[in-house]
């Protein structure tokens, strides 16, 4: 896309971790339902989705089938900053612009790593990788993506628009140190625990800013999705 179609872009969504469950169907939402969600403003906008292997994401496959150049997929692993400082280079060269950020991606639980029913289960790699990829990736995406948010920030007050950009970290109520009355999944607890602080100190310092931006944790419930499959017995 050249630099004068994107000045015609009214909005562009960006949605890391859309390969699969709640990250693509958010993507296909904005595809579908922008006009909605975006009150107020044309139809038509972009969405990004960023997973960590393009190659791999038959859902994003789909829909770049049906809506073509309104998605652009980018691969960002959220364990990897320079593939997070990539993306937001090239988000901010094609479009120029960037209205929503949602960081839905996380993990629970892998070939090797389950949630710890015990302290004693606890494995130092396992919650560095939890920490890293539930805390630490969603702060580099709004480190590098937030300079561009501020700018769009900037173009609305000096065109007269009403509105604000958002950036929305998919937290959990078990992040909840107050409502905690079980104890247990120690790593994946604690990486959203740092996640909602992180995002606190993230808005109390965009919220300062000339053209404020916001920045907020988001809690979507269970559903039903490849990371809570193991867990549907309960």
């Amino acid at each position: 896309m050249t630099s004068a179609d994107a000045s015609k872009v009214p909005h562009v969504t960006l949605v890391q971790g859309a390969r699969m469950g709640q990250g693509l169907e958010l993507a296909r939402q904005m595809l579908e339902r922008d006009g909605e969600i975006f009150s107020g403003r044309a139809e038509g906008g972009i969405v990004v989705a960023t997973c960590r292997d393009p190659t791999q994401a038959e859902g994003l496959d789909a829909l770049a089938a049906k809506h073509g150049a309104r998605l652009r997929v980018l691969r960002v692993d959220a364990t990897d900053e320079e593939s997070i400082a990539s993306a937001a280079k090239t988000v901010a060269e094609e479009y120029g612009r960037l209205d929503f950020m949602a960081n839905v991606s996380a993990v629970l639980s892998t070939e090797r790593m389950r949630p710890e029913t015990s302290i004693a289960r606890c494995e130092a790699e396992n919650m560095m990788l939890a920490y890293r990829t539930n805390a630490v990736g969603p702060t580099m995406m709004m480190k590098h993506f937030s300079p561009l948010m501020l700018k769009t920030a900037g173009a609305y007050a000096s065109e007269g628009k009403s509105g604000t950009p958002v950036i929305a970290n998919w937290s959990a109520r078990v992040s909840s140190i107050g409502d905690n009355g079980l104890g247990g999944w120690h790593s994946y607890r604690a990486s959203k625990t740092a996640l909602n602080q992180l995002t606190r100190n993230a808005a109390v310092e965009f919220a300062r800013k000339k053209t404020p931006i916001v920045a907020m944790c988001v809690h979507p419930g269970t559903v039903d999705t490849k990371l809570s499959e193991p867990f549907k017995k309960n």
